[in-house]
């Protein structure tokens, strides 16, 4: 379980000051811990915890304590907190791999506000980047109400910090290799340990093939499994191929294969006791994976059942199992955009949706193509998100937050809204042009007025790692217009259509514009508007951000990065990010 210290900093001046300041200290401490305690949740739906420093921290040697305890603690990111003037460097956190932020209280009895300007200018002075949290108005010293925008600081520093702690360790597993020429599946090693703390692990696809022939997978579970989907994955008619489609025995045969795909990738990435007991120590153990990709196309699927089921059904918050953890895996082994996934995933809680960011259609074009014209969200135009049938089923917008359509954490999804993503889901048999060994495509449409946030990880050379990310809406056409429009594309695959919100500037001056200022041709969408929250994460990391629609006043970052120009933010993130390097280099 990932863990956030909270160090109560103090003066050390005894005989009067100190001795007034500790009751008041450690209650900051701990409505801080319970604020992010009763707030910010782990990948499994824990809430986070904290862990405070048994003293308040005066000097070298209580800060050298308290590092001792989080160290045996694992704690993963610390928050300061102190409402008075503390030795700075004497009281910082000096472990340069956490993220920490300082929150010093704005109130005139003491000068919290000063010790918070102090040792930030310790931390740059020393390249040990922090976030300065200081509220906007005047507190009483004896208020032990945390405001709102402090509130709002603390918990965007948590999700963020919790985010890097999940992934540190862990593994992404490719599984395959590059796909179709796709750069984003050539697996670099070095992006993941430098940047995300992670390893890669790599398995050749035949490893499926194995584990299918030597029966290395759980037969009950499969046995359920199937009756499950037979029940709950109702298979579309065969929108492509007539005649020359597959028989129903061949497609009975894939159906089964394909359920055996997605047990085996789980397996691959998280382990199983199961295999254990059945004699396959090594396999269940796993590969410690947060996050996967196969690459399928083209040495796969021209012979094989495509793995559109196995990445649609692991994406999603839900199934013969019952409602659970969704994972992260990335269609084609784009693994750039498996790591936006996985970074939207581990900020909201909820469901990745791996799509292409396929087609603009300007509102003129739709006029011209449809007879109609758009309006609402989608007045400006809208971007097409769709992708070979691999997308989670909570695309589909069948979950609800006050009766408006959702993607929610697996631990607030119903039993009945799981069964309307899987009811509002056809599988439709693939095209044999582009799937020689068959396989099913989720197929559904995704309702609208979603607020969803879009991004995407790129590799430049020279230059690293840089993020993408669009806020928007999701769309949804009238159903003569959605069909001409979808059908133009591909109507066996999930159709999402994405409205971004216009700055009226640089890459957000139009829809255009969005689609023009996109790095690849994949992105991740991920519930909510979460764009701030990416920023600060991707700060954490050291990776600028190149592209975004997040407002000003949102933007939270160490505050060393004022150092690097106020008045281009974007270019003052490429210098800092630069000048910081990798976060675990």
């Amino acid at each position: 379980m990932v863990k956030i210290g909270i160090r109560p900093t103090i003066d050390g001046r005894e005989k009067g000051i100190r001795e007034s300041l500790e009751e008041q200290t450690m209650r900051m401490a701990k409505s801080a811990a319970k604020l992010i305690s009763e707030n910010v949740y782990d990948e499994e739906g824990n809430p986070v915890g904290c862990v405070i420093a048994d003293t308040t921290i005066g000097g070298f040697a209580e800060a050298a304590k308290c590092q001792e305890k989080f160290d045996r603690e694992g704690v993963c990111a610390t928050l300061t907190v102190t409402p008075c003037w503390c030795y700075g460097s004497e009281t910082m956190d000096m472990d340069p791999k956490t993220p920490k932020a300082i929150w010093g209280l704005n109130a005139t009895e003491r000068p919290g506000a000063v010790y918070l300007a102090a040792v930030l200018a310790a931390h740059a002075q020393k390249g040990i980047p922090a976030f300065s949290i200081y509220g906007h108005d005047v507190q009483d010293a004896d208020d032990d109400a945390i405001t709102d925008d402090v509130a709002e600081k603390i918990l965007r520093f948590a999700r963020a910090a919790v985010a890097v702690g999940e992934m540190k360790g862990k593994s992404y597993l490719s599984v395959g290799n590059v796909a179709m020429g796709i750069a984003g599946s050539m697996v670099n090693p070095d992006f993941f340990e430098e940047y995300l703390g992670m390893r890669c692990e790599y398995k050749d696809m035949s490893e499926i093939i194995r584990r299918v022939e030597n029966e290395i997978y759980d037969k009950e579970e499969f046995e359920r499994a199937l009756v499950w989907t037979r029940e709950n994955c109702k298979e579309n008619d065969d929108l492509y191929n007539g005649e020359n489609g597959h028989s129903r025995e061949k497609k009975d045969a894939e159906w089964e294969y394909c359920v055996k795909m997605a047990m085996i990738v789980r397996d691959m990435m998280q382990g199983n006791e199961k295999l254990k007991e059945i004699g396959w120590n090594e396999e269940g153990n796993g590969n410690n994976a947060i996050a996967a990709g196969f690459q399928g196309q083209r040495q796969w699927t021209d012979f094989m059942p495509n793995g559109d089921f196995m990445e649609s059904m692991l994406c999603s918050s839900f199934d013969w199992n019952g409602i659970r953890k969704p994972l992260v895996v990335a269609t084609e082994n784009d693994c750039l955009n498996g790591v936006a996934m996985l970074l939207g995933h581990l900020v909201t809680n909820t469901a990745a949706v791996f799509s292409d960011v396929r087609t603009y259609w300007s509102p003129e074009a739709v006029k011209r193509v449809t007879g109609k014209e758009l309006t609402g969200y989608a007045q400006n135009g809208i971007i097409h998100l769709i992708n070979s049938g691999a997308a989670a089923l909570d695309a589909s917008g069948e979950q609800e937050k006050d009766g408006k359509p959702a993607m929610k954490p697996f631990w607030e999804i119903t039993e009945g809204e799981a069964q309307k993503c899987l009811d509002a889901t056809k599988w439709t048999p693939g095209n044999l042009g582009y799937f020689r060994g068959g396989g099913f495509s989720s197929t559904f449409k995704t309702r609208g007025g979603m607020p969803v946030t879009m991004c995407r990880m790129n590799l430049v050379k020279g230059l690293g790692p840089v993020l993408q990310i669009a806020e928007g809406y999701t769309v949804e056409l009238p159903d003569d217009m959605n069909k001409i429009l979808w059908d133009r594309t591909d109507p066996g695959w999930p159709c999402t259509w994405f409205a971004p919100v216009l700055t009226g500037e640089g890459a957000f001056t139009d829809v255009y514009s969005v689609m023009a200022n996109w790095g690849a041709n994949h992105g991740a969408s991920v519930y909510g508007h979460v764009g701030a929250d990416l920023i600060t994460l991707a700060s954490m990391l050291r990776i600028p951000v190149n592209m975004h629609n997040v407002s000003e006043e949102k933007l939270f970052r160490p505050a060393a990065w004022n150092a690097f120009g106020t008045q281009d933010r974007e270019s003052a993130d490429y210098r800092a990010c630069r000048n910081y390097g990798p976060l675990y280099k």
